[in-house]
């Protein structure tokens, strides 16, 4: 009888894994349950790519000669990958939104409240944001197809290309989690447009770091959007692109500053996402 009463309080390192791991699930299911019943959200994450396509690949794209070969030549192989890097990158505002609703409503505090594990909130959410990624990539990716763009390298250079996307979305989901934990309600993380605005748009991804002003280039190439954009165009074998004749030494390293860049950013965010976290209704 008293092992019996005493199984459910097991306290082995084996059994607080698999209670972690089916308290992360719940935190998943939770959150595409909402996403289902809130299909705007959806459409939005799913519509914003082929705007963006459309924005700039043909309006403004016909007047860009990032290759040196005529305004418009090369620039669906060229912006292409710089739209995957943009659109994993703009996700931190999905995340946040998502955080800060669920704290809005209440759910953080039953969280904290409930025994569950401590670090399924995070792990979850973590999840459930690279689940949302592969659909986002997915679906921008066949908009790449339709419009004549072809990854040029072999299938495992295409596969860590997008290992590469990930690893950048898994470090912003921290970034996300901080700022939603921060803000005081949903319409503050609705205005975080304005800070992924800079954050997208002032680097590599439309146009070569060469041809803006010095201080703004310099910006534009250090900026973590600019190192994915950058390695992917390497292991795509983008035409027309050759990073060793940058006049910017983080360009000429791109795979390089896309393995770092995430390690720096969850070095910083992480753990003050976990001290937001903590500091939760003090």
């Amino acid at each position: 009888m008293t092992a019996a009463l005493a199984q459910p309080h097991d306290d082995t390192l084996g059994s607080r894994a698999r209670w972690a791991v089916r308290d992360c699930w719940t935190i998943v299911l939770q959150e595409f349950t909402h996403l289902v019943r809130q299909p705007s959200t959806f459409a939005w994450q799913l519509g914003m790519p082929v705007v963006m396509v459309l924005m700039f690949v043909y309006v403004f794209g016909s007047a860009m000669d990032v290759t040196g070969m005529g305004a418009g030549v090369g620039y669906v192989d060229y912006a292409m990958p710089g739209m995957f890097a943009m659109t994993v990158a703009f996700g931190f505002m999905n995340t946040a939104f998502a955080v800060t609703m669920n704290k809005e409503k209440g759910f953080m505090d039953r969280f904290r409240s409930m025994p569950m594990s401590s670090s399924a909130v995070v792990t979850g959410r973590g999840v459930a944001d690279i689940v949302q990624a592969l659909v986002d990539l997915a679906v921008i990716v066949g908009i790449a197809l339709v419009v004549g763009w072809r990854p040029g390298g072999n299938t495992g250079e295409t596969l860590a290309a997008f290992a590469l996307l990930l690893w950048l979305r898994l470090a912003l989901i921290f970034i996300g989690i901080y700022l939603g934990l921060l803000l005081k309600n949903t319409e503050a993380a609705g205005s975080l447009f304005a800070v992924a605005f800079p954050f997208g748009f002032i680097s590599s991804v439309f146009a070569p770091p060469e041809m803006m002003p010095g201080w703004l280039g310099t910006v534009a190439a250090w900026n973590p959007v600019s190192s994915t954009a950058g390695a992917i165009r390497e292991l795509f074998h983008t035409p027309g692109v050759d990073a060793s004749a940058s006049s910017y030494w983080i360009v000429e390293h791109a795979v390089g500053g896309a393995l770092v860049w995430p390690v720096v950013l969850m070095a910083i965010f992480l753990p003050l996402a976990v001290r937001q976290f903590q500091n939760l209704g003090r």
